[in-house]
C-alpha cells in the first residue's frame, strides 16, 4: 500500500500525508462528498476532483495487484516462479508489463513451435539463435529424424525458426517498444465491408477512412467501433510495417552471416503472425480505455450541468405532455410538486377541439391558480406552445418548454408505479415535466442517468466505469445542493453521502409514521442509522424551521459547540448569527482552532453562517423558441435563432432551435477564437443565439454557428 501512496503522490504531484489520509478515510467508508467537504484538515483541502482522482488510481493499482497475485499463485503451482521473477514481475507498473512478462509462462495451446519442440528441433533453434559462423544446411541435417516425421532440411529450419519467432514474440523489451510504435505511429484504417454499402449509410464517413491512431478523436473511434460491431465497417490498426521490422531486428539480428538470415526471417514471421496481431489487440483494448475515458469524461460534465441546472423553485405548475393522436396530457401540481387534477385535451388534428381545450385550461389555470405552464418538447411540443400562447388569457403566465429526455423512462419505471399507482404512463410523464422545471435535480435522479440524453456512445464505453463515474456526479450534485430531509423522495435521499437505498427508504418510513424531523437529532432515531452513517450524512440534510437553526444549514453537528461558543463570545445567540454577513470582522478564528478543527473548517461555518443552506445553482432564467420556426422545413440558412444546449461533445455542442431536431455547432463554430474543448464556452442548458448555416434535410442535419452572434 505504501508503493501505491508513493506513486499516486508522484503521478498527481500531491503530498503523500495528503494521499494517504484520502485513502484512510476512503477506506473507513467516508464519501468523496464527505471528505472534501468536512474533513479539509486532514486532506489538506484537496477538491472533490483531486479525491476522485486518487481513488481511481488506487483502484487501478489494486487491480494490477491482484492481477499479480493471481499470476504468482499459478506460477508457484507449476513451479515457475523464482526470485528473480517475482522481483521483475512486482516491478511492473501496468497491466500491459505485466502480462508481457507473464507470457513466456502462460500454459500454451498446441503451438507451430510446440511442435517443432516435440520433433527434437530446440537446440537446432537455440544454435542458429546464437548466430555463430555455422553452415545452417548441414547443422539442420544432423537433427532429422525419420520416426519423429521430420524428413527434410527445410522443415528442420522452419521448425527452428518457429520456435525462435515464438521466443521474439515472449521478449518484454521488444513487445514494449513495437507497442510504443503502434501508439505513436500506428494508423487506423476503417473499410466498409463488401456488400454492406448500402446498410451502414450513417457510417459512409468512414466507408474509406484512415487517420492516426495517436490522435483520433473519442467520438470517431466509438463510432468506428460501433459500425465494426455492427458488421458494417473493418477495422485494422496497423504501423509501418518497415520500422516495425527494423526495430524487431535491432533486437535479434546480430549480423549478417548464414544464420543471422535465418533469425531474420524468423523477425519478419514472428512479426506478421504473432506480434502484429497481439499488439493490434493491445492497442486495441489502450485506445478503447482512452475513447471510454473521455467519453464518460464528457458524459460526467454534461449530466452535471444538467442537474445543477438552475429550478424554477416551488410554483403552482399546470404541465404538458404534448400529443397528436392521442391528445395532449394535462396536469397540475401544486408548489411541492404534488399531482392536484389530470386531463386530456385535444388542441390538435386529427380530434381537433381548441374551444374545448381552451375552456378546460382556463378553468384550470383559475381552479389551482396557477403560476407557470411546463410543455414538454418532444411531438407536438411547439405546437403545443403556439396554441397556448395564442390564448390572451394566459398572457400574464409564463410559458416554459422543458427538455422531457427520459421522462417516458420514468414513467414506465417501477419509481412512478409505487408513487402513482392508479395513473397511466402519460399523466406520470406529464408530471415529471412539471416538477423537472420546478427542481431539475430532485426529479432527475429517479432517472438513469444513461436515459437522461446527454451523453454519447453511453452504450459502447465501459459500463462499470460510466455508472461509477455517473454516480459520482450525482452525488456530488445532491451534496453540493443539500437535500430537505422532509420533503426528499427516497430516490434523493438515496444519494445523501452515507445512506444508500436501503437507509433512503428507512428516513422516509419513519417520516411517515412519526411525521417530520424536527431536528438532526432526530435521524438517530432511525432504525439502522448508526453513528457512522449519521457523520456522513448529517451535514448535507437540511430541517427547515426545526429546533436548531444550524440544522437547515450545511454546518455540520459535530461544530455545533463551536457556533455555540463563537455567539456566547459575541454575546448573541445562534439565531441572530445566522445571515451576518460582517462576522469575520468581529471574530479572530485563530482562538477557535484545536486539533481537529483547523481555518478551512472556521472559514467554512462562517460562509455558512452569513448564507444559511445557500443554494449553489444559479438563478433560473426564462426562456422562449422563435415564434413561427416550429420544424426543420421552415428553416432557411442565414436564420438567426435562439436555442438551449442539450449536449456538449468533443466534436461540438448540439443545440435545441425548437424544430423537434437539434442542430450541431461544430467546435470550428463555436467561437471566433480557437478553442479545444466545447466545454471552455458552452454548457448543457445556457441559453445561445445561433445562425442556420446549413440544412440538410434528407439526413435532418442541421448545421448552426455561434459565430455571428458571439
Amino acid at each position: 500500500m505504501g508503493d501505491h501512496i508513493k506513486k499516486i503522490a508522484s503521478d498527481l504531484d500531491i503530498d503523500e500525508k495528503q494521499v494517504s489520509a484520502v485513502v484512510e478515510l476512503l477506506n473507513q467508508d467516508a464519501t468523496i462528498p464527505f471528505i472534501a467537504r468536512y474533513r479539509k484538515e486532514v486532506t489538506g483541502s484537496l477538491s472533490e476532483v483531486e479525491i476522485t482522482e486518487i481513488r481511481n488510481r488506487m483502484d487501478r493499482l489494486l487491480l494490477l495487484e491482484k492481477r499479480r497475485e493471481a499470476i504468482f499463485s499459478a506460477m508457484e503451482e507449476r513451479g515457475q516462479l523464482t526470485d528473480e521473477i517475482r522481483e521483475n514481475m512486482e516491478a511492473a507498473e501496468t497491466l500491459s508489463e505485466l502480462e508481457d512478462l507473464y507470457l513466456p509462462f502462460r500454459p500454451k495451446r498446441r503451438t507451430r513451435a510446440t511442435i517443432a519442440r516435440e520433433k527434437g528441433l530446440e537446440p537446432l533453434a537455440e544454435i542458429l539463435f546464437k548466430q555463430e559462423e555455422v553452415d545452417p544446411t548441414v547443422l539442420a541435417q544432423s537433427f532429422l529424424d525419420q520416426e519423429k516425421g521430420l524428413t527434410s532440411v527445410e522443415e528442420a529450419l522452419k521448425g527452428a525458426q518457429d520456435i525462435m519467432a515464438e521466443w521474439m514474440n515472449e521478449n518484454q523489451e521488444a513487445r514494449k517498444a513495437l507497442r510504443e510504435l503502434f501508439l505513436t505511429q500506428g494508423i487506423i484504417h476503417s473499410r466498409v465491408i463488401k456488400g454492406k454499402e448500402t446498410e451502414g449509410v450513417k457510417y459512409q464517413d468512414y466507408y474509406n477512412w484512415e487517420e492516426p491512431i495517436k490522435t483520433i478523436p473519442s467520438h470517431r473511434l466509438l463510432a468506428i467501433r460501433r459500425g465494426e460491431k455492427e458488421m458494417i465497417l473493418s477495422l485494422r490498426i496497423i504501423p509501418p510495417e518497415d520500422i516495425a521490422l527494423s526495430i524487431l531486428e535491432s533486437f535479434f539480428v546480430k549480423g549478417t552471416n548464414s544464420s543471422a538470415l535465418i533469425v531474420k526471417e524468423a523477425c519478419q514471421d514472428c512479426y506478421k503472425r504473432l506480434m502484429a496481431p497481439s499488439l493490434e489487440n493491445d492497442v486495441r483494448l489502450i485506445s478503447k480505455e482512452r475513447a471510454d475515458r473521455v467519453a464518460i469524461e464528457v458524459f460526467s460534465e454534461n449530466l452535471r450541468q444538467l442537474l445543477l441546472f438552475p429550478p424554477l423553485g416551488q410554483k403552482r405548475i399546470l404541465a404538458f405532455d404534448p400529443g397528436f393522436r392521442t391528445g395532449c396530457k394535462m396536469v397540475c401540481l401544486d408548489s411541492q410538486g404534488n399531482l392536484l387534477q389530470h386531463d386530456t385535451i385535444y388542441p390538435h388534428p386529427p380530434q381537433e377541439d381548441k374551444e374545448s381545450a381552451r375552456k378546460l385550461i382556463l378553468k384550470r389555470c383559475q381552479e389551482f391558480n396557477i403560476e407557470c405552464i411546463a410543455i414538454g418538447n418532444g411531438t407536438a411540443g411547439r405546437e403545443t406552445e403556439a396554441f397556448l400562447r395564442s390564448l390572451e388569457e394566459l398572457s400574464k403566465i409564463p410559458i416554459i418548454m422543458v427538455n422531457e429526455s427520459g421522462a417516458s423512462v420514468y414513467s414506465a419505471s417501477e419509481v412512478a408505479r409505487k408513487e402513482f399507482p392508479n395513473q397511466d404512463v402519460t399523466v406520470r410523464g406529464a408530471v415529471s415535466i412539471g416538477r423537472r422545471l420546478m427542481d431539475p435535480l430532485a426529479e432527475l435522479v429517479k432517472i438513469d442517468p444513461k436515459s437522461i440524453g446527454v451523453g454519447q456512445y453511453q452504450h459502447d464505453v465501459d459500463q462499470a466505469e460510466l455508472k461509477k463515474s455517473l454516480d459520482d456526479v450525482v452525488m456530488s450534485c445532491v451534496n453540493s445542493v443539500g437535500v430537505e430531509v422532509n420533503t426528499a423522495s427516497k430516490e434523493l435521499l438515496s444519494y445523501v453521502s452515507g445512506l444508500g437505498s436501503q437507509l433512503a427508504q428507512a428516513i422516509v418510513d419513519y417520516r411517515s409514521q412519526n411525521g417530520p424531523f424536527r431536528s438532526r437529532e432526530d435521524l438517530k432515531k432511525v432504525p439502522r442509522l448508526g453513528p457512522k452513517a449519521f457523520e456522513q450524512s448529517a451535514g448535507f440534510l437540511r430541517i427547515r424551521n426545526g429546533e436548531n437553526p444550524l440544522d437547515a444549514s450545511a454546518v455540520h453537528p459535530e461544530s455545533y459547540p463551536i457556533v455555540e461558543q463563537i455567539a456566547n463570545d459575541l454575546g448573541i445567540s445562534i439565531n441572530e448569527m445566522i445571515g451576518k454577513k460582517d462576522l469575520s470582522e468581529k471574530i479572530d478564528l485563530n482562538h477557535y482552532l484545536n486539533d481537529r478543527v483547523g481555518l478551512p473548517t472556521l472559514q467554512d461555518i462562517l460562509a455558512e453562517l452569513s448564507k444559511p443552506g445557500r443554494d449553489p445553482r444559479q438563478q433560473f432564467e426564462f426562456f422562449q423558441f422563435a415564434h413561427g420556426v416550429n420544424s426543420i422545413e421552415d428553416l432557411q440558412v442565414g436564420m438567426k435563432l435562439p436555442g438551449v444546449i442539450t449536449n456538449i461533445t468533443a466534436f461540438g455542442a448540439f443545440v435545441d432551435i425548437g424544430v423537434h431536431q437539434d442542430g450541431l455547432v461544430h467546435i470550428s463554430q463555436l467561437s471566433r477564437k480557437y478553442i479545444k474543448n466545447p466545454a471552455e464556452v458552452v454548457k448543457v442548458h445556457q441559453k445561445v443565439m445561433v445562425t442556420v448555416i446549413g440544412v440538410d434535410l434528407d439526413r435532418k442535419r442541421i448545421n448552426l454557428s455561434m459565430k455571428e452572434t458571439d
